[in-house]
């Protein structure tokens, strides 16, 4: 059997092995994001000690997947993910999203859990519970207007904010994300058993506190809502103390 190391995978990006790891961390990154957004956050975890597998997931339509349709749905992508991830399951999973990246990774943890394959906890960053999710139109905007959307967010890399021709290229993948996220509904159900640490800056124009803290809703596992200084992307700056947490919550959570 192939090793996990070695293994194809269409969802899945690993930076930097870890294969003697107690838990793996699934990562899903913001709308508009690929899997290196995760690169920083993967070196750091292991500078910080945390005896986790951090690996990421890379949405179509960007980077090695480009050439890929891109999902217009997170139900659909959710699909597809959890799909992907029986693999990865060789040891307790714990999953990690940064703001479109936590409502798809709830949306993914739901399956798991339907399946009978319960994630040890997740972590929803920078990102409304699902209950609380407001009505918005980024995604119908001309690719202009797009643009001025990502650059007020700061969230998309610098460098491809600086080259217009690479911009619009992934333009199509950035619609997608936002079309998914933005016609989100949250669809009543079993709500999650596994535990939720959510996360939020203290400045984040996109996430009020309030909607960070109407995560509680949606798991019995129990939920805490930590705040950082910060913007939407606080993460960028708190990574330090967001991987401090991250690991004191792992253990927490592991059994």
């Amino acid at each position: 059997m192939t090793a996990l190391n070695e293994r194809t995978s269409r969802w899945i990006r690993r930076f930097h092995v870890a294969d003697d790891a107690a838990v793996r961390l699934v990562c899903l990154p913001h709308a508009g994001g690929s899997a290196t957004a995760y690169f920083p956050f993967s070196r750091a975890a292991i500078a910080a000690g945390l005896d986790a597998d951090v690996v990421a997931v890379q949405y179509p339509g960007r980077q090695d997947r480009l050439g890929e349709r891109c999902y217009d749905d997170v139900g659909a992508m959710a699909d597809a993910i959890a799909d992907d991830l029986g693999p990865w399951f060789d040891r307790p999973v714990a999953l990690f999203g940064h703001s479109m990246g936590a409502t798809l990774g709830y949306e993914v943890a739901r399956r798991l859990e339907a399946r009978g394959a319960r994630p040890l906890g997740l972590f929803a960053s920078a990102c409304r519970a699902p209950s609380a999710q407001r009505i918005e139109y980024v995604h119908q905007r001309d690719d202009d207007g797009l643009i001025a959307a990502l650059k007020e967010l700061s969230g998309t890399d610098s460098a491809v904010l600086g080259d217009d021709e690479l911009l619009r290229m992934v333009l199509p993948a950035v619609r997608g994300d936002y079309t998914a996220v933005e016609t989100y509904r949250h669809r009543a159900g079993r709500e999650l058993a596994c535990p939720i640490h959510v996360l939020v800056g203290d400045d984040d124009p996109v996430t009020e506190i309030a909607e960070a803290d109407a995560w509680r809703a949606h798991t019995t596992g129990g939920c805490v809502v930590e705040v950082f200084p910060g913007g939407h992307f606080y993460l960028n700056a708190q990574l330090e103390g967001v991987l401090a947490s991250v690991k004191a919550r792992l253990g927490d959570w592991s059994p």
